[in-house]
């Protein structure tokens, strides 16, 4: 095999490899989103938590229901940001599994669909956290929103 024929296959090798490249970057921009969450988070609650040591007693329970309802945000944003980061994870392993499949024509198409799966579940569980923290923030911002006007 000449050395131009050689390239073209190995070309051919990268280019059936490359494609679940896309995967990482639409991930990595749901991982961007759900860190900028988490900082805003992470910030509220240094607020409130200095706001609590000057508030008046009739006023700490309710940041302290704040600061419980940021931490259990923090959490599942946690948790979503870990899975998103398994998914990359599988997806760069996909990829090195796709590329040595091909380059020595080896059948890897159990490993391939059980890595394909494990992305897909991992991405699965990481959107899940992400919908139910977004719920609790709007659950939250609701009964913010009641109390204010209770009180006007």
């Amino acid at each position: 095999m000449n050395p131009e024929s050689e390239l073209v296959v190995l070309t051919h090798y990268l280019q059936a490899s490359i494609a679940p490249v896309i995967l990482i970057s639409g991930i990595g921009l749901l991982l961007l989103s759900m860190t900028n969450r988490l900082g805003r988070l992470i910030d509220r609650s240094r607020q409130l938590a200095k706001e609590i040591t000057l508030a008046p007693p009739d006023q700490r329970t309710q940041i302290n229901a704040q600061i419980d309802v940021i931490f259990k945000r923090a959490h599942y944003l946690k948790f979503a940001t870990f899975m998103s980061g398994l998914s990359i994870l599988l997806v760069a392993i996909l990829i090195i599994c796709l590329f040595v499949c091909s380059l020595l024509s080896i059948n890897g198409t159990l490993a391939i669909v059980v890595l394909f799966i494990g992305i897909l579940l991992s991405l699965i569980a990481s959107m899940s956290a992400f919908l139910l923290e977004v719920h609790l923030n709007l659950t939250a911002l609701q009964v913010e929103l009641d109390d204010r006007r209770k009180s006007v």
